[in-house]
């Protein structure tokens, strides 16, 4: 993996990853408008997805709102996520399967939150009614999901392991809705590896995408 990025940068520099440069942007840009006077529930109307939403007004807003930053987080948080996690992926397995994974990811964290909630606070995987008002946006559920993706399309099984014994953790130290989003984003990650590797192609540690060499 790290050659395979590392090539791709020397070779590409910034043009290797156009998608998240551009996912970048888009989240800086949310950042500075939702801070404005005006701009806050605009953003919210794009972006912001809350349990109590309903489930296709949620799935509508979920493709931007891996990009609106969340309230309670430093915003450079989000932007190295996105940078270094998109940007990874981008180069091992290519701008559309980092999108699809990322949204497979989201969606199955937004989808626990509402079977939590129906849970209720006493299940051990149940939800506090306080949750369904959370404003739930930001990359983490993505970048997480994409993590794990690409450590098993490489075989980088330990790297895999201790994100997923991270994220256990941060669950059982703060038992909160993004932790176990991000359990929920890992789970429906996995099952899409265990799908790919029962009746997908076999795996190749060489990336999705080729670029041709350059010109002389």
């Amino acid at each position: 993996m790290f050659w395979t990025i590392r090539d791709a940068l020397v070779r590409d520099k910034w043009r290797a990853i156009p998608m998240t440069i551009g996912a970048v942007c888009l989240t800086s840009l949310f950042q500075v408008v939702q801070n404005t006077s005006w701009g806050f529930q605009p953003v919210q109307n794009l972006g912001s997805v809350k349990a109590v939403d309903p489930l296709w007004l949620a799935v509508l807003r979920t493709p931007l709102s891996l990009f609106v930053p969340a309230l309670d987080l430093p915003v450079w948080g989000a932007l190295a996520q996105i940078l270094l996690v998109f940007g990874i992926s981008e180069i091992c397995i290519g701008w559309w399967r980092t999108l699809l994974i990322g949204y497979v990811a989201t969606l199955a964290g937004t989808t626990y939150a509402r079977i939590g909630l129906s849970l209720g606070h006493d299940h051990p995987f149940g939800l506090p009614v306080s949750d369904r008002i959370v404003n739930d946006t930001g990359p983490s559920a993505a970048v997480v999901g994409l993590a794990i993706y690409v450590c098993w399309r490489y075989r980088a099984y330990f790297t895999g392991a201790l994100v997923i014994l991270v994220m256990i953790g941060e669950v059982l130290f703060k038992d909160n809705l993004a932790g176990k989003e991000h359990l929920a984003a890992i789970a429906a990650v996995m099952a899409v590896c265990t799908v790919r590797a029962k009746w997908g192609p076999a795996r190749s540690r060489a990336p999705i995408v080729r670029r041709p060499p350059p010109l002389l």
